[in-house]
């Protein structure tokens, strides 16, 4: 047998047998999804929103619109605290009500 051809198929079983990742790249790991954020938006063209909070990025409010349309809102804007004020409230009150 070859040299050569027994070297390429060590190298064809080698690479048959190597793991592949999944993984996205750093690169895309450490980015933050919102790169600009609005501070007004009406609140009856929100449809859903989503938090996120990453060890590598600021807490982050991504707002799905009625039209699809995906926006960043800053965390700071009034409404927004007293939405997230009332909703953890609402959930301790629930927590502390026996079952």
């Amino acid at each position: 047998m070859d040299l050569r051809l027994l070297a390429v198929m060590a190298l064809l079983t080698v690479a048959m047998y190597t793991h592949v990742s999944y993984a996205k790249p750093i690169s895309l790991v450490e980015r933050c999804w919102c790169r600009s954020t609005v501070n007004t938006i009406p609140q009856r063209t929100i449809r859903e929103l989503r938090f996120l909070n990453t060890p590598n990025c600021p807490f982050q409010v991504i707002a799905r619109l009625k039209n699809s349309r995906e926006v960043c809102i800053n965390p700071e804007t009034k409404w927004l605290q007293q939405y997230l004020k009332n909703a953890l409230n609402k959930i301790k009150k629930n927590k502390k009500q026996p079952n």
